[in-house]
């Protein structure tokens, strides 16, 4: 059984360092794909190539309500403080690919009944063309395939899925993490989120914080985060805070008072209420790889709104691989 354990982290560190290879990867429908490659492990690694980066960008007033109506002659983009030309715009409701991060450690014990209903919820009032997966985790990743396939659309296979696993173990939310942007690579839609429910702590991961911040913005994945964190001193709402913030997502602590079934719905609410723009990146040779986005409004003269995208992305004139601890957490 050791030995099994052992030859399964391996192989999860071998795919996971093929994503870190993999370079920019936001890809456009009317782009093909690359075949699938073989790594040692014997696994398929997806490999996407695209010329262009494609940002999802939530619009809203003082108020915290989506600004509709906008075009693209309202919106700049600027790469490293250069206005850059926006070549694809769409407005609203652009169906997503999503992963569904669910946190089955030992303390989630007495919520994952709550958890399974917002899952149900989240899916829903989300886009019927939404690519959803879900990935739960303890000490140890499953992946859910919903009825064999990749994705699925349907609430009931989603929450079924969330309720496959019982509560116990530790808390590998990183792996999990690492194990969702995999899988987002196999959907065929531009914008792709994760929603972790969770408390953010982490005791069991062979990855660490800044090896998945770096996936997440080397794939541009954003993210969304439902903390339920009590007082436990191994919670970190920290770490969901950043993951979130850096990578152009928001993160809910929900009360008391608080229902979770309603902050999914919110969050399958911002998903819906976006606009996506693309541009190619810019073929430079920089000093820094990852390059820093900002997005403005002009022309509207309706009150003062605010912005959310992710705030950069990696260019592929310098790709740099990432060291993963695959042989010291194996062993």
């Amino acid at each position: 059984m050791r030995s099994k354990r052992r030859n399964s982290a391996r192989t999860f560190c071998l795919s996971i360092a093929l994503l870190f290879s993999g370079g920019l990867i936001a890809h456009s429908p009317s782009l093909p794909q690359q075949p699938a490659s073989r790594s040692a492990a014997g696994q398929s690694a997806i490999r996407i190539t695209t010329e262009l980066v494609v940002l999802p960008v939530s619009v809203t007033d003082r108020d915290g309500n989506f600004v509709s109506g906008l075009a693209l002659p309202n919106f700049r983009v600027f790469e490293d403080g250069r206005l850059q030309t926006v070549t694809s715009f769409q407005q609203e409701d652009t169906p997503v690919t999503v992963g569904l991060i669910v946190d089955h450690s030992r303390s989630m014990g007495p919520k994952l009944r709550n958890v399974a209903a917002a899952v149900y919820a989240f899916a829903r009032s989300s886009n019927p063309q939404d690519e959803m997966f879900v990935v739960d985790f303890n000490d140890t990743v499953s992946l859910e395939p919903p009825s064999g396939a990749a994705f699925t659309n349907d609430p009931k296979v989603l929450e079924r899925a969330v309720s496959a696993v019982s509560a116990r173990g530790k808390t590998a939310l990183y792996d999990a993490v690492a194990a969702g942007i995999q899988h987002l690579q196999l959907g065929h839609l531009d914008n792709k989120s994760l929603v972790i429910v969770s408390d953010g702590g982490d005791n069991a991961s062979v990855h660490n914080f800044s090896q998945i911040l770096e996936l997440a913005r080397r794939y541009q994945v954003t993210i969304y985060a439902i903390g339920l964190v009590d007082s436990n001193e191994e919670e970190n709402p920290t770490a969901l805070l950043r993951l979130s913030k850096d990578t152009g997502g928001i993160a809910y602590f929900p009360g008391d008072g608080d229902n979770v079934t309603d902050i999914s719905k919110q969050i399958a609410r911002d998903l819906r209420e976006q606009y996506t723009l693309a541009f190619p990146p810019e073929k430079t040779n920089i000093a820094h790889p990852f390059r820093k986005i900002e997005v403005k409004i002009s022309d509207y003269k309706r009150g003062k709104v605010r912005v959310r995208t992710r705030p950069g992305y990696f260019g592929t004139a310098q790709q740099k691989q990432s060291a993963l601890p695959s042989e010291r957490n194996a062993s």
